[in-house]
């Protein structure tokens, strides 16, 4: 058995590198459910995260695009309206492809789980 702090390599041994992103924050827009050609089901969706304290100039938040085939969070996001307060567990995965017009790189969180929250504070204005 692996110990969470401590990830495995493919070969099994202890390794130092660790993709694991958790993110809380307001749900931008209201989730996608779309179906892929394989007919697998993929949710799409945009979360809000305050920055905790931005220097002048620069923006009060960063919108990040959070992704999930399994079924939970899928399944949960049914009940998801914009300005709800999630919590994502996952991994960032980088995509890229070439298109007509050149290659497109995107950088998107791959979730395992997703939950709304109750607030901690008062609301947003």
């Amino acid at each position: 058995m692996t110990s969470p702090t401590r990830p495995t390599t493919r070969s099994g041994a202890h390794g130092t590198d660790r993709n694991d992103v958790v993110l809380r924050g307001r749900l931008a827009a209201p989730a996608v459910v779309r179906e892929l050609p394989s007919g697998d089901t993929l949710l799409v969706f945009k979360l809000t995260v305050r920055r905790p304290a931005p220097r002048p100039r620069e923006p009060g938040h960063d919108t990040i695009t959070c992704v999930s085939s399994a079924a939970g969070p899928v399944r949960r996001a049914a009940s998801w309206h914009p300005g709800d307060l999630l919590e994502v567990q996952g991994s960032l995965r980088r995509r890229y492809w070439r298109s007509p017009t050149g290659g497109a790189v995107v950088h998107e969180v791959e979730c395992r789980r997703a939950r709304r929250c109750r607030p901690t504070g008062p609301a947003p204005s």
